[in-house]
């Protein structure tokens, strides 16, 4: 993304009520492949805020849902209650839950991650980014970044993200929509 596009996103950002805890939350969500923690490592730098990614929280391909959960109870939650947040980070190779992150009370915090704003988040007043590709190029990303064995898994997910995106309106929710390039879309 330009440093252009990122520096304004901050700066709506840090304009923004702190509605975490004291915290301000920004969602950056969109179909997977489409630039979501490219973007998000670029807000938590200049911000400065941790960065918690979704693909953490899900139990792999079919974990959306549960991400989303784990993301309220292990660390929306307590953030918004003033303590602390932590998660397990699952490992999709091993299977199973690894080490343990603590995530702090602090000025701000980016979640990303498909499902990081779902309707839920709406209470904290966070800042909704919104990043988007056709569907023939986050495949290819996806293929190129997790092996030609995946691609089913892909294909599967890529569609039980659009149930949930129409679900949850996330796209018409958004503050800011950018392309895969950070361009308005």
């Amino acid at each position: 993304m330009s440093a252009d596009v990122v520096a304004q996103i901050v700066a709506q950002a840090e304009a923004r009520r702190p509605g975490l805890g004291g915290m301000r939350l920004i969602c950056v969500d969109g179909p997977a492949g489409s630039g979501k923690t490219t973007l998000a490592g670029q807000l938590g730098a200049l911000l400065p805020a941790q960065v918690v990614h979704m693909d953490d929280l899900y139990e792999g391909w079919t974990g959306v849902r549960a991400g989303v959960e784990r993301l309220h109870e292990w660390v929306l939650g307590p953030l918004a209650a003033g303590a602390p947040g932590r998660y397990r980070r699952y490992d999709w190779e091993l299977g199973r839950y690894a080490e343990r992150h603590a995530v702090p009370v602090a000025d701000s915090l980016v979640v990303e991650g498909c499902g990081s704003a779902c309707q839920g988040v709406d209470v904290y007043e966070p800042l909704i980014v919104w990043v988007e590709a056709d569907d023939d190029l986050r495949l290819r990303r996806g293929v190129e970044r997790d092996g030609e064995g995946a691609r089913e898994h892909w294909l599967e997910f890529m569609a039980a993200e659009q149930e949930m995106y129409a679900r949850e309106r996330t796209r018409e929710r958004a503050h800011v929509r950018l392309d895969a390039w950070g361009r308005p879309a």
